[in-house]
């Protein structure tokens, strides 16, 4: 394949430095895999391959989180590299997402090492922001601010330029030079990695009210002429017959309830 144009890879890079930001601030979620991934194959004419791998490592990220002084793996590094990659290798089949995929995971666990670094130097960007506001200096204290967020956006935006200078064609011979072994298990890994970032997610969310509906969902899951969006009709039509239903309350002695109809039923158990 060729490498990608000027344009392309220039607004690549922005991505990646919105990313890097989001991944402080959460509030355009630009860090996360469903975004960062869809907005790279977007800018590169690779749309489709990039919202299923977004979708496939969204899943992983949904199980990271901050805890304490403990840092979760960097979502919007696996995110951009992991995109990257995948086109650049100029092969979007099911196996290279999912290798692309597998890449993800150590790339996170990498962008720990630059979050290390930025949030090293910010120590002495708060201290020298501490006293800009002693002295009453807002503008100095804005752009320490802005100094320090910009970091953060380098800190995805330079790694995606390094990867963006490699010829396609380097990126290529060297996904090629992987045996088909190697492509197979690194394809068997990324869905148990998927498949382990699900169950943390229900790990952190799974009560005696919310298992009823994972086990539709399952049974419904194997149903082959279902698609994703029948599925997701029936999820929000679930939904919303649990929300009518908490709003009468009680429970079947008509007494007034918790409001969680499910709950209710359990607890005359």
């Amino acid at each position: 394949m060729s490498d990608i144009s000027i344009i392309s890879a220039v607004l690549v890079v922005v991505v990646a430095f919105l990313a890097g930001m989001e991944g402080i601030l959460d509030q355009f979620q630009f860090h996360q895999p469903i975004v960062a991934c869809t907005l790279i194959g977007l800018v590169t004419g690779n749309l489709t391959a990039g919202v299923v791998l977004g979708g496939t490592l969204q899943l992983v990220a949904l199980g990271w989180a901050n805890i304490g002084a403990a840092v979760a793996p960097d979502a919007a590094l696996a995110s951009v590299a992991a995109a990257i990659i995948l086109i650049k290798g100029g092969d979007t089949s099911a196996q290279a997402i999912s290798v692309a995929q597998a890449l993800a995971i150590p790339l996170a666990v990498a962008g720990l090492f630059l979050t290390m670094i930025v949030r090293t130097i910010s120590v002495g960007l708060v201290h020298g922001a501490d006293a800009a506001a002693e002295r009453g200096d807002f503008s100095a204290l804005e752009r320490y601010h802005l100094f320090a967020l910009s970091l953060q956006g380098l800190r995805i935006a330079i790694p995606a330029a390094a990867l963006l200078a490699i010829p396609a064609d380097a990126v290529k011979a060297v996904l090629d030079l992987m045996p088909d072994w190697l492509q197979g298990g690194m394809a068997v890994g990324g869905g148990m990695v998927v498949a382990v970032g699900f169950a943390m997610v229900i790990n952190m969310m799974a009560t005696r009210e919310v298992w009823p509906f994972f086990a539709i969902g399952f049974a419904l899951a194997a149903v082959s002429q279902l698609t994703l969006i029948a599925l997701g009709a029936i999820g929000v039509a679930l939904a919303f017959i649990y929300l009518n239903l908490s709003k009468k309350g009680g429970n079947g002695g008509g007494s007034v309830g918790s409001g969680d109809p499910i709950g209710d039923i359990l607890e005359d158990y």
